[in-house]
């Protein structure tokens, strides 16, 4: 990929903030991240979800039920960003190519 990250930041809302190198710069909701996460465990529980009916009974764990924010990122060599989310997840690898086809252009 030609374009890298020039600037991350946090906007008020809590959304991540991301200007590339080519002048781009993309909103990423936490939530949108989240539920995009590329590690094999979220993978499965998608794969899984969607084709297994919905229980609206299922008990939501303190986690849950927390606002979701990003506590921290860091560079995984040259090609992606490890995320660490407020529920104690951050074992997914966002490369570059897949966090330029997240977020909305600003």
């Amino acid at each position: 990929m030609n374009v890298q990250p020039t600037k991350l930041e946090l906007s008020p809302q809590g959304s991540l903030l991301i200007t590339w190198s080519d002048s781009q710069r993309r909103e990423y909701t936490v939530r949108e991240l989240r539920d995009a996460c590329p590690c094999a465990t979220c993978r499965e529980k998608r794969t899984a979800a969607a084709g297994a009916p919905s229980n609206p009974f299922a008990v939501l764990s303190p986690e849950e039920l927390r606002p979701l924010t990003i506590r921290g990122m860091e560079p995984v060599g040259s090609y992606a960003y490890k995320i660490d989310f407020s529920d104690d997840h951050d074992t997914g690898i966002y490369t570059l190519e897949r966090l330029r086809e997240l977020g909305r252009v600003q």
